[in-house]
Formats: structure tokens, sequence, C-alpha cells
């Protein structure tokens, strides 16, 4: 094996002037790794963990700045619309009132991200004693999965209560929510905690993120869509969410409130 000097000395007249690029590039490694083994293994693991440091930091910034966009999005909109809209809850609110003379919101519990619960507020389209009546009507649930109670011609509902429903007014609310960050214009959609307590592990993926006023699934059937299937939909948005993502949906949701599909 070569001395340093010699290889050296080597280096400088030109390194084999006919020898191929690849068999000298080849050779000029074996010949480091044998003179500098420690240096070369050092220098190596440095430049990986440079390059595992230089990734992390790139995909910091790529979803830090995604999150500060998303962020930016909600407030702007869910202050906008809520002071646009004033008007409809002015006139919602004197329905419900003039219907049963009870109270105009309707507050829950629900479970936001990382299962963190938050108090949800949504203008009320079913009677006072729903949820004492519920208990009553699960032998009724028309959907699949039990974690989740649906009926077409649900009993409670109200005569205002059932067009605010099909038209997601009664969701309007939630934007205060959103302008508080409890919520976001996109994203899974806030389950009670009793759904919670039956979900199974790889159902609370849903809770990764924070809970949106709209998602992927309810621009494409909303209630009819199995509960499986929510989940499917709701992990893959959460996979692959972006800036560009939540606009589709947002501009997605426009006609599937009109159109009124899925919504009872």
């Amino acid at each position: 094996m070569k001395d340093k000097k010699e290889f050296r000395a080597e280096l400088a007249a030109g390194y084999g002037a006919g020898t191929p690029v690849s068999q000298n590039h080849a050779q000029l490694i074996e010949e480091l790794s044998q003179l500098y083994p420690a240096e070369l293994a050092t220098t190596r693991t440095w430049f990986r963990h440079w390059r595992t440091i230089r990734k992390q930091y790139a995909w910091m910034i790529i979803v830090g700045t995604a999150n500060v966009l998303k962020r930016f999005l909600d407030i702007v909109v869910s202050l906008g619309a809520l002071v646009v809209i004033s008007p409809v809850f002015l006139v919602v609110a004197i329905l419900i009132k003039a219907t049963d003379r009870g109270p105009i919101l309707l507050w829950q519990n629900r479970v936001g991200k990382w299962g963190q619960e938050f108090r949800f507020p949504k203008f009320r389209s079913m009677v006072v004693n729903a949820e004492a009546l519920k208990d009553k009507l699960m032998s009724q649930n028309e959907h699949a999965d039990v974690k989740i109670f649906k009926m077409k011609l649900d009993p409670r509902i109200t005569r205002i209560g059932r067009i605010i429903r099909k038209l997601s007014i009664d969701e309007l609310p939630q934007l205060w929510c959103v302008l508080k960050g409890e919520m976001s214009l996109v994203g899974p959609r806030p389950p009670l905690p009793r759904e919670v307590a039956l979900y199974t592990l790889a159902d609370r993926r849903r809770l990764d993120v924070t809970p949106g006023l709209t998602c992927i699934w309810q621009v494409s059937g909303r209630g009819d869509i199995p509960f499986p299937k929510q989940v499917e939909l709701d992990v893959e948005y959460i996979r692959s969410q972006s800036f560009a993502s939540d606009l589709k949906i947002l501009l997605k949701t426009v006609p599937a409130v009109l159109f009124g599909k899925g919504a009872y």
C-alpha cells in the first residue's frame, strides 16, 4: 500500500492521465479509505447527519408556512363571514325563537385536536328535549355504524330546523370557533365524546389535526358515506393536506350545500 507521501505525489502528477474518470474515482476512494479510515468514516457520518438535519428543517419550514397560510385564511374568511352574514343570523334566530320559544343556540362538547374538548355552537334545529328522545330512537338509526346516529325523517327536527339543516345554516355559528382557533375552515368534523369513546385506534387518527367546518367527505356525499369511508377520507386529507387542497374543498362545499345531497 502506498504511504501518504506517495499518494500525494501521485495526486500532484495528475493521478494517471490515461485512466478513465470513473476508475480514477473508485481508486481514489479506495486509497483514501486505506490511508484515512477513521477520518473518512467520520466525514461520511457527518455528511449523512447534515443531510438528515437539512431535510428536517426544510420539512419544518414547508409545514410551518402551510400552517401559517391556513390560519391566515381561517381568520380572514371567518371574520369576514361573521360580519357579512350577520343579518342571516338575526333572521334565523327570530324564526327559531318564534317556533317554540326555546333557546336559539345548541351548545355541545365536541372533541378537537388530540382529544381536547371544546364548546361547539349550532343553531338549534330540533326540539328542546332532543337528546333525551335520542335514546328512544336509537333502534331506528339509519346509519350503518353505531358511532353515528342519522335518520332521514328524524321526528325531533322542527320545521325551520329542516330548512337550516338542508342548507347547513345551522353550522354557521361554528365560524366563531374557527376565529378562536378551536376549529379550522377545512378539517375532519369534530365528533361527540360519546362517539370517540367507541373509536378504534385507527379511528382516532382523525383527531391528529384541528377539526373543520367542512371536510373532504362532506363534499362527497355527507351523511350518505359510511363511517369507515369517512375515516379513510379524513386520513387521506391529513396525509396530503395543503393550502391548495383546502381551497379546493372550500370551493366544492358551495355546490354541496346548495344541492344538499346527504344532508338530513
